[in-house]
Order: structure tokens, then sequence, then C-alpha cells
């Protein structure tokens, strides 16, 4: 025999209007739900709040990098070291390419040291929100702590190189001056212009991956329209103006005028600072329009 399931309802079993009670309703809802607007800027408290994530991610990055190499950390020396040779072999003694008076190999490894932190910055963060998938499809975090900590990696590797760069200053009796001092503030502008084009790079890979391959190759003929391996006064007068506009030209300048006491170029620095703070605000507003879309599309 069957049994039903179904419940009959009776008009009887609802409650009577007069017992119903009336509930004021506050005029300010608790509870706002909005659209994010559409060009808004990075949270840097929020930030702050997970900065513990950023250390775990940095410390993370910084074993698993070389656990399974046959010469571990040293490849952070090997690379400027070895470069430094190759150019100074070829441009140094061959090509006889000026100094300022400088030995060319002190000259020119404080020009790669700076230059390979910033290629490997941005080579590095560019593909780390793909190489974070798993993260950003189950747990939420500010996403630009991912490139971020990509940054400050490599930033470790630079004060390791810098050791050797001391080293090279004390071999060739390069004096060490007042203005030695402004060399950390130099490291921290490049840090901001690498991480503001992580942001960026980073963002654009997600939805295009065509940014990973083409950007090797943009980083190598940057490299060669900076001032890395030349002094910047080799360039034609008349391009002066567009040489200017490479944020890394005052930088690079900059860094080797702190180091060996050589003249500032002060409107090149100052157009790179404000280069800059531009595409900081820039990528930090490209970022987080694009943010919402990382975990549908990663």
């Amino acid at each position: 025999m069957a049994i039903s399931n179904k419940a009959s309802l009776n008009l009887s079993d609802l409650p009577d209007a007069s017992s119903v009670v009336a509930v004021d309703l506050p005029e300010t809802p608790t509870i706002r739900i909005r659209a994010r607007k559409r060009w808004s800027a990075i949270d840097l408290r929020e930030l702050w709040v997970h900065r513990e994530l950023l250390y775990f991610m940095v410390w993370r990055d910084l074993k698993a990098r070389y656990k399974q190499t046959l010469l571990g950390a040293s490849w952070v020396i090997l690379q400027p070291v070895l470069m430094t040779l190759v150019f100074a072999i070829f441009l140094g003694n061959i090509a006889r390419v000026p100094s300022h008076g400088v030995p060319y190999i002190l000259f020119l490894y404080s020009g790669l040291l700076p230059w390979i932190y910033f290629s490997n910055a941005l080579t590095t963060s560019s593909h780390s929100l793909v190489a974070s998938a798993n993260m950003i499809t189950k747990v939420y975090f500010p996403r630009s702590i991912v490139p971020l900590a990509a940054v400050l990696v490599r930033l470790t590797d630079f004060l390791v190189g810098a050791v050797i760069l001391i080293v090279l200053m004390i071999y060739f009796g390069q004096p060490v001056i007042w203005t030695i001092l402004l060399a950390p503030l130099l490291i921290l502008h490049l840090t901001f212009l690498a991480f503001a084009l992580s942001l960026w790079f980073a963002a654009l890979n997600v939805k295009y991956r065509d940014v990973g391959t083409v950007l090797p190759v943009v980083l190598q003929l940057w490299m060669f329209a900076s001032p890395i391996i030349y002094p910047a006064n080799l360039v034609p007068p008349q391009w002066n103006w567009a040489y200017s506009l490479n944020p890394l030209t005052g930088i690079v300048g900059a860094f080797r005028s702190a180091l060996f006491g050589l003249p500032l170029d002060q409107r090149s620095l100052l157009i790179s600072v404000a280069i800059t703070l531009a595409l900081l605000v820039y990528a930090a507003f490209v970022f987080r329009r694009l943010e919402d879309e990382f975990a549908d599309i990663v």
C-alpha cells in the first residue's frame, strides 16, 4: 500500500494579520553591496594585513629555487661575474669602451648588477600569477602579493651580488666616498620600477600568454638601450632627449655616480623618478581592474 508524503496546507494554519508585528527597517542599510569601481587603486592597508603571507612566499621561493641545483646559491654570484668577464673581454679589451676613468670591469659590474636584478625580477614576476594558480583559485588574498614576492626574492640576489661589488672596489683601490650612501635610495627606486612593471606584465600575462614569450626579447633590447655596458655620453646629443625617457638611464647613471663620484645627471634622474611614479600608479590601477578575472582565467 502506497503512503502519500504530501502535506496539505490549511488556511487556518496561517497567522492572523492582527498578530503580525511590524518591523521598522533602518534608514541606512547595515550592509551595502556595491560593484567595484572600474578604476580603483591597490589597498595598501590590505597588503600590510597580509604581510606574513608575503614573508612566507618570499622565504618559500628562496628555499625552493636552488634546492636541486649542483651549485646552489652560487648562481647568484656567478651570473653577474660571468657576464662581466664576457663583456670585459670583448668590449674592454677589443672595442676599448671608455669608462670615465674607472676600471672597466668595475664599471661594467656596477651596471650589470642592478640590470640583472631588474631583468630577473620582471621575468620571474611576469609568470608568478600563472605559477600560483592553485593558490589564486582556492584562497583569497591580495593578488599583488604574488609579483611583489617575486621582486623581493630577486632583491636578495642583488644584496648578495653587492658583496662582490664591494670586493672589486677594494681590489681596484676605489675610494669609498660619502655619496655611496645614496646607493640604497637608488636601489629602492629601481625596486619600485620593477614592481610597477611586474604588476603590469603579470596581469597581462594571465590574459595574454604571449607576454611571457615577448618579454625576454624586450629585455634584451632594453639592455642595449640602457647605459649598462657603455657610458651614457656615447649617445649622440640629438638623441639625449629620447635616451632620458628610459628610466634605467637615470637610475644606472646615478648608481655609478654614487659609487665612483662621477658627475650626476640630475635631469635624467628626475625624469626617471617621474616615469617610475607614473608607471606605478598606472600599473596599480590596471592590476586592480583585471584582478577579479584572475581566478577564472588562470
